[in-house]
C-alpha cells in the first residue's frame, strides 16, 4: 500500500540509514540495564549532592527521550521507563565526540541506553551523568500533538501504545489492574477456592440474558457462540465434587458499547458449596474491602461524580422494599398481572409483550426509579423470579427468589444467587425462557440437557456469583470508562 510521509517521517528515516552507514542498527539489540527510574528515585533521593559525587553509584538505564534541551557541549534530556522519568545529563567531555553526536542527532521518542553515575543538579533534581551513550531504536514517527493532553479521546483508545507513553495515569492504571486481580485470586485460594478455566466456544446460548457473538467451527460444521457467562460449567464443577471454584475470564456479549460496557469484558464467577445468598454477600463484601486495604489503603473512592465509602456495614434491602421508598407501591403484596400494567401505564413505563408478568413490571419500576440511586455499597436481594431463570425461590414467597445484585454509585457490580439444584424445576424454568424466546425475548436461554443430566446426579446446595472485573477496577481506579481500564477496548475500524 502506497503511503506518503510527513517531512518529519522523511527526515527520521533519513536519520535511520544514516545510523546504518556508521554500522549502527537503527532498530537496536539487546542492551543489559540494571537499574531503573524508580530504584534510582528510592535509593538515592535523600542522598546529597556531595554525597553522589563523592560515592558516583554507577547505573545502566534505558528508555525514551521524552525531552532534550541542549546548549553547545553539553545537554539534558528525560528518558522515560516502566517506572516513570529520569533526568540525564551529557557533555561531549564525558562520551566523546562520536556519541555525542548521536545525542545531537537523535530525536523525541527514540529509544537510548545510558552508563553513568547518579549525581544532583545544583537545583537538586535527581540526574544520571552520562559516560556512556547508546542508541538502541530509531523511532519513525513523531509523537502526535493530540496526545498532550486528552483533545482525541478516541485516538488514545485506538493507540494505546502511544497513549502509555504520553499520559502517566493510563500506565498507572495498566499496572494497577493486574495488581487487583492478583489481590482478588490471592483472597479467593485463602478462602479456599481453586481457580479454572472452561470453555470460551459453546454449542448452547446459556448462563446470562445476553446476546451471543456467533462463530462457525469448520471441521464439525457447526456453528457455536463466545461464552457470555462462566455459570454452568463452574457448577458441574460442583456436581464433580470440587465444591469451591472460580474462573477469571473473557466473556462476550453482542451487545452495544457505552462508558459502562465493552462487548468483551472480564468476568469472575464464583460457586461455593452448602453456602446460600448471605454467604455470597459476606465473600463479597469481605473481597473488596481487601482489595481496597492491600491495593490502595484507603476506603474511600470517587468515582463518577460521587464519593463511594467501602467502609461500615454494607446496605442490604429488598427489591420490593427499595421500589416502596421511592415510589409508595408495594409489589410484596398479593397483585394481579393486569394491576401491574395499569400501575407501568399511570407511570408510563412501556412494556414489551414478553415482560407481561409482575416479575417483569417490577424490575421495570426498579430500574426507572431505584437503580440510579443505590450510590453507597448495597446489595439489592429478592429479585423476581421471571427474571432469574437459574436461582432458587425463596421459600417465604416463591414469587420471588434468593438472588442480590450489588450496586455501587448507581451501578451493577456483582450478581449472585441462592443456585437452584432442582433438575426438576431447572429444566421447567428453562422451558419458560424459550416460551418467552418465542415472545420476542432474543436474550433468553436454551435448553442444556446435559446440565439438567448433571443435576440429576445431585448438586450441593451452593451460592454463586459473577464479578464484572473492568468495572470494579474502573471503582477502584477512579475511572469513569471502561476504555480506561481495558488496554485494547473495542473500537469502530478507521475509515
Amino acid at each position: 500500500m502506497e503511503r506518503t510521509f510527513t517531512e518529519q517521517e522523511l527526515v527520521r528515516r533519513e536519520k535511520a540509514e544514516n545510523l546504518r552507514s556508521l554500522g549502527i542498527d537503527p532498530f537496536g539489540s539487546r542492551f543489559d540495564v540494571t537499574a531503573n527510574s524508580k530504584d534510582i528515585t528510592e535509593k538515592f533521593a535523600a542522598s546529597t549532592k556531595e554525597e553522589l559525587e563523592e560515592a558516583k553509584n554507577e547505573v545502566i538505564i534505558a528508555g525514551r527521550i521524552m525531552s532534550k534541551r541542549r546548549s553547545g557541549k553539553a545537554g539534558f534530556m528525560d528518558i522515560q521507563d516502566r517506572f516513570g522519568t529520569i533526568q540525564i545529563y551529557i557533555s561531549i567531555s564525558d562520551v566523546g565526540e562520536e556519541e555525542y553526536e548521536l545525542y545531537k542527532n537523535c530525536d523525541l521518542g527514540d529509544i537510548i541506553g545510558i552508563n553513568g553515575w547518579v549525581c544532583k543538579t545544583n537545583t537538586g533534581a535527581l540526574t544520571v551523568h552520562a559516560t556512556k551513550y547508546t542508541h538502541l531504536v530509531k523511532a519513525l514517527r513523531p509523537f502526535p500533538e493530540k496526545f498532550h493532553g486528552l483533545t482525541d479521546v478516541e485516538e488514545r483508545y485506538r493507540r494505546r501504545y502511544v497513549d502509555l507513553i504520553m499520559n502517566e495515569n493510563s500506565k498507572n492504571i495498566a499496572f494497577i489492574r493486574p495488581r487487583i486481580i492478583r489481590t482478588i485470586q490471592k483472597f479467593m485460594d485463602n478462602q479456599g477456592f481453586v481457580e479454572v478455566e472452561t470453555p470460551i466456544l459453546t454449542n448452547l446460548l446459556t448462563g446470562a440474558a445476553a446476546r451471543p457473538f456467533v462463530t462457525h467451527h469448520n471441521t464439525q460444521d457447526i456453528d457455536m457462540y463466545l461464552r457470555i457467562a462462566l455459570e454452568l460449567p463452574l457448577k458441574r464443577l460442583l456436581v464433580g465434587g470440587m465444591e469451591r471454584v472460580y474462573e477469571i475470564g473473557r466473556t462476550f456479549r453482542n451487545e452495544g458499547m457505552d462508558p459502562k460496557h465493552n462487548p468483551e469484558f472480564t468476568l469472575m464467577e464464583a460457586y461455593l458449596a452448602y453456602s446460600d445468598l448471605e454467604g455470597m454477600m459476606d465473600l463479597t463484601e469481605r473481597m473488596y474491602k481487601t482489595i481496597a486495604q492491600e491495593v490502595f489503603g484507603k476506603m474511600t473512592y470517587n468515582w463518577c461524580g460521587n464519593e463511594i465509602h467501602l467502609d461500615g456495614e454494607w446496605k442490604r434491602i429488598s427489591m420490593t422494599e427499595a421500589i416502596k421508598e421511592k415510589t409508595g407501591i408495594d409489589f410484596a403484596q398479593d397483585m394481579t398481572v393486569e394491576e401491574a400494567l395499569k400501575l407501568a401505564e399511570e407511570h408510563r413505563i412501556p412494556v414489551e409483550e414478553h415482560q407481561k408478568s409482575l416479575g417483569h413490571i417490577i424490575n421495570l419500576f426498579f430500574e426507572k426509579y431505584v437503580e440510579e440511586t443505590l450510590i453507597e455499597p448495597t446489595f439489592l436481594y429478592g429479585h423476581p423470579i421471571e427474571i432469574s431463570p437459574l436461582t432458587k425461590e425463596n421459600p417465604k414467597d416463591p414469587r420471588f427468589v434468593d438472588r442480590f445484585e450489588l450496586f455501587i454509585g448507581g451501578k451493577e457490580f456483582a450478581n449472585a444467587y441462592t443456585e437452584l439444584n432442582d433438575p426438576i424445576k431447572q429444566l421447567a424454568r428453562f422451558e419458560d425462557q424459550l416460551k418467552e424466546r418465542d415472545l420476542g425475548n432474543d436474550e433468553a436461554n436454551d435448553i442444556d440437557m446435559d446440565f439438567i443430566e448433571a443435576l440429576e446426579y445431585g448438586m450441593p446446595p451452593a451460592g454463586g456469583i459473577g464479578y464484572g472485573i473492568d468495572r470494579l477496577v474502573m471503582l477502584f481506579t477512579e475511572s469513569e470508562s471502561i476504555r480506561d481500564v481495558i488496554l485494547f477496548p473495542t473500537m469502530k475500524p478507521r475509515d
